[in-house]
């Protein structure tokens, strides 16, 4: 077998892909056939041979490449002896721990990929899965998904995900894990992987396809207009999952107007101001938004930004209504 080897961008872009939050069979066969469509030279397969290739012989010619190419990396007197295979066997468990894994799919999991020679390449810049692996590997004490949890805990590495919450846009993205984080929940800490599909359509189908794939509860976070799509997703639901619907609107609605106008003064503060009274209560909070944006020579109104400059204003218990509060509890439960 003939191949270049990988250079240290491509070792760390296929680490960060193996470790994060996507079914396992979908990520390690495009990380291991990436690398060998980009870096084998002979013999010369196509993306159609390799899905016909069993993934033990997919998982051996690419276990090859990495491992050849990490051995480029100067050994640091931190890692542990070359031939050993814990931190595989830990994110074994942690894989078949979060999704359902077929009999194939144990074999890409039963790689003997040298992760620990990978370790002088991770440093505070990179992505917070692959500083969690770097815990892995520099600790001694981690041999079950129990000793996983609580490295999780103490650390705030969010791996290994406890439950997904499924919601329908960037703002409940952006704002509910800071307003947990001010009432004590910490999502990284709890292992919560929140999931925006974009729109409840796309919450409809991202939930079936979770519950194929994954064995830990789903959280499910809907709009006041998603009657229909709840009745979609109810003969699907799990035991263990939950869905809210929130009581008034859409999400925005449930911020509270105070914060609203805390956050909009902020922005505001060198040329205008806002009150309640540039409210009209027959709108929904979006649109009040707009229109606030439009006449008081803001730039246009988007909701991931607003989120953000929203995001930056949660200072006070009155931030945070008693719906979002009972969201939190509800989701941490």
């Amino acid at each position: 077998m003939k191949f270049k080897k990988l250079s240290k961008e491509q070792l760390l872009i296929s680490f960060d892909r193996l470790t994060r939050f996507k079914y396992t069979k979908e990520k390690y066969f495009r990380v291991f056939s990436d690398i060998i469509l980009s870096n084998l030279i002979e013999p010369v397969y196509k993306k159609s041979d390799l899905l016909n290739m069993s993934a033990s012989d997919v998982t051996n010619i690419a276990e090859e490449i990495i491992n050849v190419s990490l051995m480029e990396i100067q050994p640091s007197t931190a890692l542990k002896s070359q031939d050993d295979m814990a931190v595989n066997s830990v994110l074994k468990d942690y894989e078949n721990y979060v999704y359902k894994n077929d009999i194939e799919t144990q074999y890409y999991l039963n790689n003997k990929i040298s992760y620990n020679k990978f370790l002088p390449l991770i440093d505070e810049s990179c992505p917070i899965n692959l500083r969690w692996l770097k815990a892995l590997m520099l600790s001694d004490n981690i041999s079950d998904i129990n000793s996983l949890k609580k490295l999780r805990q103490d650390k705030g590495f969010k791996y290994p995900v406890e439950k997904v919450l499924l919601v329908e846009g960037i703002t409940e993205e952006i704002l509910l894990p800071a307003f947990a984080k001010y009432l004590g929940f910490d999502f990284y800490k709890e292992g919560i992987q929140i999931i925006a599909a974009g729109g409840k359509n796309q919450v409809v189908k991202m939930y079936y396809k979770l519950t194929e794939e994954l064995n830990i509860p789903i959280f499910v976070l809907l709009d006041k207009d998603a009657e229909n799509n709840i009745k979609q997703i109810t003969p699907k639901l799990r035991k263990n999952d939950k869905i809210h619907l929130v009581s008034c609107g859409e999400f925005e609605d449930l911020l509270p107007k105070s914060l609203i106008i805390k956050t909009l003064n902020n922005e505001l503060s060198n040329f205008a101001s806002v009150t309640e009274m540039d409210f009209d209560a027959s709108l929904s909070s979006a649109e009040n938004l707009e229109y606030i944006f439009k006449t008081k020579g803001l730039h246009e109104f988007k909701k991931a930004e607003f989120a953000k400059l929203v995001r930056e204003c949660i200072t006070d218990d009155s931030d945070i209504s008693s719906e979002i509060a009972s969201i939190i509890m509800e989701i941490g439960l």
